[in-house]
């Protein structure tokens, strides 16, 4: 498997070895040792998630309160996705930016996205089959989005609006500049001090 780092720093995409023969193709597509080495820290697993999506769904931009956030490892079993990390920790030298990595069961990469970071994606193929392995429950008082469509953010949608289908909630979602002035958003310092903390807890081991 290799790891690399994306260019929101905290966020990595993996890309698993495939062994294929005649009977189809066999990949190790999550590693807990080869993940902890790269981010410096192991997913603490507490949920797996799963939705599937028709072609133009957006899920996102999503993100929890920090600590503890909720880190994710996602995949697709099905179909293809295009998924997003964005920063949206206040104060951070990438704050706004974001990043982006096709999923899909050609390639079969994973996208980590860690504490404090915003996550969204969007479905290029029907019945989009998306896997999250998450490092925390969910917490509905703790979870918060910043709708997908935000300019100041400026992601780069592979489809016209009027393909695009989201959730009413995702809908009304407040820009980035609108939960930055609510405080909303987590803080790059705080997000920063807490992945330190997970660091120095696992390789105190």
């Amino acid at each position: 498997m290799q790891i690399r780092e994306l260019s929101v720093p905290g966020s990595f995409v993996a890309t698993p070895a495939q062994f294929a023969d005649d009977r189809g193709v066999f990949t190790e597509w999550y590693r807990f040792d080869a993940l902890a080495e790269a981010v410096g820290h192991p997913l603490d697993l507490r949920q797996g998630n799963s939705s599937v999506s028709r072609k133009g769904v957006v899920r996102g931009i999503h993100f929890a309160d920090v600590p503890p956030s909720q880190a994710k490892y996602v995949t697709v079993a099905h179909g293809a996705v295009i998924d997003y990390v964005v920063d949206i920790r206040v104060g951070s030298p990438t704050f706004g930016k974001w990043d982006s990595v096709v999923l899909d069961t050609i390639d079969r990469r994973a996208v980590y996205v860690g504490e404090g970071l915003g996550h969204c994606f969007v479905a290029l193929t029907d019945d989009a089959a998306v896997t999250y392995l998450v490092s925390e429950v969910f917490s509905p008082q703790r979870e918060h989005g910043i709708t997908p469509l935000d300019e100041t953010i400026g992601l780069e949608l592979p489809f016209a609006l009027d393909q695009l289908l989201l959730s009413e909630k995702d809908l009304a979602a407040p820009t980035l500049l609108e939960a930055e002035r609510d405080g909303l958003l987590p803080t790059f310092e705080a997000a920063t001090a807490y992945t330190r903390s997970l660091d120095e807890s696992w390789s105190r081991r």
